[in-house]
């Protein structure tokens, strides 16, 4: 079910400090036309402002910046881990603009894409190229600059870095080095689809992307199936149809889930149903942009007991992918209301004399 918009002849958001009035504010989209912008908690003392097109509004707004900036203490030497929109370019901070801005350098996930962005708001702080293929090698380099009192801005292509992200182990050498490490708040795919999915956004798991390989991502659903809190996973278009395959036997088809795509984008989609109902839906329709999806908690105290031959093969898949038997066997329990002890039982049955034979070997 696709979200409602307001007419983009007239859409207008109203506050105290801002007010916007534009035709369409998607990702690469047409002009925005800015009407007026008067003082901000951050920026005060600011002048009615006027512009026409993209380019005037991004070159004055960054001067705005700038001279605002001058007038305020200068930034601390640090990393700064910055939020970035994970698809509409208008969902940033004044304050991420203004570290990007005054950064020595921002390590980008990928140059060309957050090029784009910089130059949407006419920032010139040079790109250094910084994703999962070369962050060992770029460490040290990056490392040292911050020795040396560098102002380093960490960027990914789409929310915050380092989750689901780089960023995770810079910042972990940075705080093993007391470099200070500043976190600028922003946009989130999985918050921003938990906010609008309608599941119980008291509790939940953020998981993110699964394993690649079949027998991890099995022990991570079925971890997941056993949880009471909303579940929340990454899935690429193209392995939407695969996620549903497995997950859909293992929370059950009645288990509703919701399948967010494309969010902040033009085409924002939000599909609400049940396990079941997605599998048949996206079996033949592989959809297209990034996708969150959301799977509702266990809210039953009982579950069906699963049959010997289902216990069989759940064990058999979990021990061939290199678990003990007692790591299968407490992997197994966990996603079942079947005692343990009955389920070590049968694996000693199944499978108990075919270990022993490896190990004598």
């Amino acid at each position: 079910m696709l979200l409602r918009r307001l007419p983009s002849t007239a859409a207008s958001v109203t506050t105290t400090a801002l007010s916007w009035r534009y035709s369409s504010p998607y990702f690469f989209s047409t002009q925005p036309r800015l009407q007026s912008l008067n003082s901000l908690p951050f920026y005060p003392k600011l002048s009615l402002l006027s512009f026409s097109s993209t380019s005037q509004i991004t070159s004055e707004f960054t001067d705005l910046i700038n001279e605002q900036s001058s007038k305020r203490a200068p930034l601390k030497p640090g990393l700064y881990l910055v939020g970035t929109p994970i698809g509409n370019l208008e969902d940033i901070t004044l304050r991420a603009l203004r570290v990007l801005n005054s950064a020595d350098v921002i390590l980008s996930e990928d140059t060309r894409h957050s090029g784009k962005l910089l130059h949407y708001y006419s920032i010139k702080t040079p790109l250094l190229s910084y994703h999962k293929f070369n962050e060992s090698q770029r460490e040290q380099t990056v490392l040292k600059r911050l020795k040396q009192g560098e102002i380093v801005a960490l960027i990914s292509d789409a929310g915050m870095p380092g989750i689901s992200d780089p960023g995770t182990e810079l910042t972990k050498i940075c705080v093993d080095e007391n470099i200070p490490v500043i976190p600028i708040p922003g946009p989130s795919a999985f918050l921003t689809a938990l906010s609008a999915s309608g599941l119980s956004t008291d509790e939940f798991t953020f998981v993110g992307f699964l394993p690649k390989h079949a027998p991890s991502r099995k022990e991570r659903l079925m971890a997941s199936a056993s949880e009471t809190t909303t579940q929340i996973f990454y899935v690429p278009p193209h392995k939407l149809s695969q996620f549903l395959e497995e997950s859909s036997p293992i929370f059950g088809d009645s288990r509703r889930c919701v399948i967010a795509r494309e969010l902040t984008k033009i085409h924002e989609e939000f599909w609400r149903g049940t396990l079941g109902k997605a599998e048949e839906a996206f079996s033949t329709l592989q959809p297209k942009g990034e996708i969150t999806l959301l799977i509702e908690g266990n809210a039953n105290c009982t579950v069906e007991a699963p049959s010997e031959s289902q216990l069989e093969n759940d064990l058999r898949e979990l021990i061939s992918g290199g678990h003990s038997l007692s790591s299968a066997v407490k992997l197994v329990a966990e996603g079942t209301s079947m005692k343990k002890k009955m389920i070590y039982s049968l694996a000693l049955r199944k499978f108990g004399k075919k270990i022993e034979g490896k190990d004598s070997n």
